[in-house]
């Protein structure tokens, strides 16, 4: 597949250090998905690699995917779409919105997606589509809002796959819960998986217990620890501390994070491995970030 030779090459594991923890036993890596590609980044590429080899393998013309106003999901799809020389429409979160909007909703046309923007009520109803559409003249993949369903959750498996997977802990923001289910299939046995949500009030085990079953999978959830206390007032939301770290930190290391998403994980991984003892192995899984257009 085209998509996967380009770009997948780019990510990498490096090591890295944190205050306050044990540097001389603590081993720390980070698996930079965020090299991946500037519009298809981290997470987002994962999601929608095998939901792309679906529709190219059924011949679908057309992609259609469901997101919000500041959806990188729906600009990683745009991206691909233009990429892989398919049609995409991105359906949109709010009737009040078009596509001047906001920067991010205009790159999309640039890309070349069709935006279709509806009601919120019809959004919540729809935005779990998933599958192949056949119509009179056409066959139409649908893909979940943030590329939520099986496909996506395979395509988060490969980011363990791709590592030595001898990890003690293993780090990630949680969204719609996709990636972190992804990653808990591929892990090894010792491995132990830490997800932080960036959403206040997300459950985030009932949420991958809830997308296990949908996708049909069968996921020991034993080995998952869910710290609910770094949302930092919920998505997009953040305060002086969590902002002086982020700066604290980019300036510190050879690669950034942000306040929304990775930003909030190494904030909680710090306070989480501040107290591990012993030689222990611990993977940050970089998931990208906010496009910045």
């Amino acid at each position: 597949m085209s998509l996967y030779e380009n770009y997948i090459k780019r990510s990498e594991v490096n090591s890295f250090a944190l205050r306050n923890t044990n540097k001389e036993k603590l081993r720390l890596f980070v698996k930079r998905d965020d090299l991946i590609h500037p519009e298809i980044s981290g997470n987002k590429f994962r999601k929608l690699k095998y939901n792309i080899e679906k529709a190219k393998t059924h011949h679908c013309e057309t992609v259609i995917s469901y997101g919000g106003a500041y959806s990188n999901h729906l600009l990683a799809l745009a991206a691909v779409g233009r990429l892989e020389h398919f049609k995409t429409i991105g359906v949109v979160r709010g009737d009040e919105l078009n596509a001047s909007s906001n920067r991010l909703l205009k790159r999309c046309t640039e890309l070349g997606m069709q935006l279709r923007f509806i009601d919120r009520a019809k959004y919540k109803l729809e935005k779990y589509r998933d599958g192949i559409q056949h119509t009179a003249s056409r066959l139409v993949l649908h893909i979940p809002e943030g590329g939520a369903n099986l496909e996506g959750v395979l395509g988060c498996r490969d980011i363990i796959q791709e590592t030595s997977n001898d990890f003690d802990y293993i780090f990630v923001a949680q969204g719609t819960s996709t990636t972190s289910l992804g990653i808990c299939m591929a892990m090894a046995n010792q491995s132990k998986l830490i997800v932080v949500p960036v959403l206040k009030g997300f459950d985030g085990l009932r949420e991958m217990k809830k997308l296990a079953k949908n996708a049909n999978l069968s996921i020991d959830f034993s080995r998952v620890e869910v710290l609910r206390d770094y949302h930092f007032g919920g998505y997009a939301k953040s305060n002086k501390g969590l902002n002086e770290f982020v700066k604290s930190f980019n300036r510190e290391h050879k690669f950034n994070i942000e306040q929304i998403y990775t930003g909030k994980v190494m904030f909680a991984m710090q306070d989480y491995l501040g107290s591990v003892k012993g030689n222990k192995k611990a993977l940050f899984v970089h998931t990208g970030g906010l496009y910045h257009l």
